[in-house]
C-alpha cells in the first residue's frame, strides 16, 4: 500500500478534471477525498442546514460593502456575536472549521473551498492547482454534460469567475496564480491520469524531503 503523511489540497478551474484527479490521487494513497462532502461535514458540525452550504458553495459574498465592514470585526468575532454576521461568512467559517477538523484526523485530499488557505499553517499540507486549456475544457464539459460549446463556455466563465472571486476575497491570495500554490498542473497537456501521476510524484518527493 502506498502511503503519505500529507494533506493534499486541490484548487481547480472548472472543467479541468480537478475532482477526478483528486479522487485518483486519494485512491493511490488509500486516503479519503473530500469535495462536496466538506459541505456535509460543515453542516453537521455547525448545525446550519446543508442547503445553505450548497447555495453559498464557492460563491462570492452577496454584500461586498457589508462584508468589508464585517472584516473589521475579524469575520464577526466581536461583541456583537456570531449571529450578526452575514450568512456567507457563517458558511465560510463553518467550512474552515470542518476542513481543519478533517485535516487533524489524518492525510486526505481536499478539493476547493479555500482548503489550502485554511491549512496554510500545517507543515504537512501540499497545495495544488489544476488548470487546462479553455477549448479542452469546453470539449470535455460538452461531452460530459451534453452541452453545446457555447453553453459549456458560459458554464466555465461563470464558475471560474465565482471561484476566483470567492478565493481572492477570503484568502487575500490570487486564485490560479502559481505563487499561491506549491504545484500547478495542466491537465489538458498531461491528461487526467497524467496529471494525477504528476501530483502523486510531487507528493512522494515532498514526503521524502519533509520526513528527513
Amino acid at each position: 500500500m502506498n502511503s503519505t503523511s500529507s494533506i493534499i489540497t486541490i484548487g481547480r478551474e472548472y472543467g479541468s478534471g480537478g475532482r477526478q484527479i483528486g479522487q485518483e490521487v486519494a485512491k493511490y494513497f488509500g486516503i479519503k477525498c473530500y469535495d462536496k462532502e466538506l459541505l456535509e461535514h460543515a453542516a453537521n458540525e455547525s448545525g446550519i442546514c446543508k442547503e445553505l452550504f450548497e447555495n453559498h458553495d464557492e460563491r462570492p459574498t452577496n454584500s461586498f460593502l457589508y462584508s468589508l465592514v464585517m472584516d473589521t470585526y475579524s469575520f464577526g468575532y466581536s461583541s456583537s456575536g456570531f449571529t450578526d454576521m452575514p450568512m456567507n461568512h457563517k458558511v465560510f467559517l463553518a467550512q474552515f472549521d470542518a476542513i481543519k477538523k478533517l485535516a487533524s484526523e489524518g492525510p486526505c485530499v481536499m478539493v476547493g473551498r479555500c482548503a489550502d488557505y485554511a491549512l496554510s499553517e500545517y507543515k504537512d499540507c501540499f497545495s495544488v492547482f489544476v488548470h487546462a486549456d479553455t477549448d479542452w475544457r469546453i470539449n470535455r464539459l460538452s461531452q460530459k454534460h451534453n452541452k453545446t460549446a457555447k453553453e459549456a463556455k458560459d458554464m466555465i466563465n461563470k464558475t471560474d469567475k465565482s471561484r476566483s472571486s470567492y478565493y481572492n476575497y477570503y484568502t487575500n491570495k490570487k486564485w490560479g496564480a502559481a505563487s499561491s500554490y506549491n504545484l500547478c498542473v495542466d491537465s489538458s497537456k498531461l491528461g487526467i491520469d497524467g496529471a494525477a501521476k504528476a501530483i502523486i510524484q510531487a507528493i512522494e518527493i515532498f514526503d521524502s524531503i519533509k520526513n528527513k
